[in-house]
């Protein structure tokens, strides 16, 4: 009897290798599908925000280098997030600012997209006054939401993409997530200062 259930023993384990090679069509196409998407980036957290309610004279640090903002009251760190800010053609300035200007819903005059008479974007790249428009289109400037304006030159924090979390991929703005930039939008008032150091 045990030699029975030694040799069905052995012949299960010598099988599990040969079987493993068997697999049903569906689990071979999620597999495939997989393989071509390449491996997948585990999602990082873009922010965290604990100033809600916390009183204090509120402040905003922005490292270019690290594509992160700290946000202080009184000193007090209460959050940080990923930023997109200016590529190497068009930088973000370093220095000391202060929020001059704000408004909920704002659209670029600078950068935005061409749409021809259709309605169709034709050009999702365009510079206002510079990019060709078709008979019949016209430019339309980004979405800015949650403006939060910095320079004179239209430089400020507003909401967008975060699309590679840690490198700039901004015309000169500082990008913050959507979620965070409602944050920072009701937590700071016109005055906050804001450095921006590389």
């Amino acid at each position: 009897m045990n030699i029975i259930r030694l040799s069905s023993a052995c012949f299960a384990l010598a099988c599990l290798p040969s079987c493993s090679l068997f697999k049903s069509p569906s689990a071979a196409k999620k597999e495939a599908a997989a393989a071509a998407l390449g491996p997948v980036k585990p999602e990082i957290p873009l922010f965290d925000w604990r100033g809600d309610g916390v009183a204090g004279i509120p402040s905003v640090r922005i490292n270019l280098s690290e594509q992160k903002a700290r946000i202080y009251k009184s000193g007090q760190e209460v959050g940080w997030t990923y930023v997109a800010t200016g590529t190497d053609n068009r930088p973000t300035p370093t220095g000391s600012f202060s929020i001059s200007d704000k408004k909920v819903e704002k659209r670029s005059n600078k950068w935005g997209v061409v749409v021809d008479s259709s309605g169709d974007t034709v050009n999702w790249n365009a510079c206002n006054g510079v990019s060709r428009i078709p008979s019949g289109g016209h430019f339309l400037g980004a979405p800015m939401p949650n403006w939060m304006r910095l320079t004179d030159g239209g430089v400020g924090m507003h909401g967008g993409p975060i699309p590679n979390p840690g490198s700039p991929a901004s015309h000169g703005c500082i990008r913050l997530p959507y979620a965070m930039a409602e944050n920072l939008y009701n937590a700071l008032p016109e005055g906050t200062p804001v450095t921006i150091t590389r």
